[in-house]
């Protein structure tokens, strides 16, 4: 059985986990560190969601890039909301402000790329080399 992994779907379901952690845990679980659990406020879960937002994004661009479409607008796109999300892990004080352009613009840069993918759908240009 050959699967393919959809990357930009994958990405985008990433992208909104991290939205709804950083969003609506802090909601239902603020009474936990009462209890001793601080879930909400760790900062290795922090940057493994924002390693894993990373790699996954550039494989799943970067594919689409070279095997579809040769358009950066989707990488420029997922740079500038990548920026944001790391910016939040240094000004927690703005976390809220700043996780909405990061979290905007990974979604953007993925639907952008599956769009531009299902058009070209393996266009090439003249210096292609696959």
């Amino acid at each position: 059985m050959n699967s393919k992994i959809n990357w930009d779907a994958l990405g985008i379901t990433t992208s909104l986990a991290c939205a709804i952690h950083c969003a609506l845990l802090p909601l239902f679980f603020t009474s936990l560190p009462i209890f001793g659990v601080n879930i909400i406020e760790n900062y290795f879960f922090e940057i493994i969601m924002v390693a894993v937002a990373f790699v996954i994004g550039i494989y799943s661009l970067y594919h689409g890039w070279k095997k579809h479409h040769h358009s950066i607008v989707p990488m420029l796109v997922f740079t500038v909301g990548f920026i944001f999300l790391v910016l939040k892990l240094f000004f927690v004080e703005y976390e809220g402000w700043l996780l909405i352009p990061a979290v905007t613009g990974l979604i953007v840069a993925h639907i952008i790329n599956y769009r531009s993918c299902k058009v070209h759908n393996h266009a090439h240009a003249d210096d292609c080399n696959h």
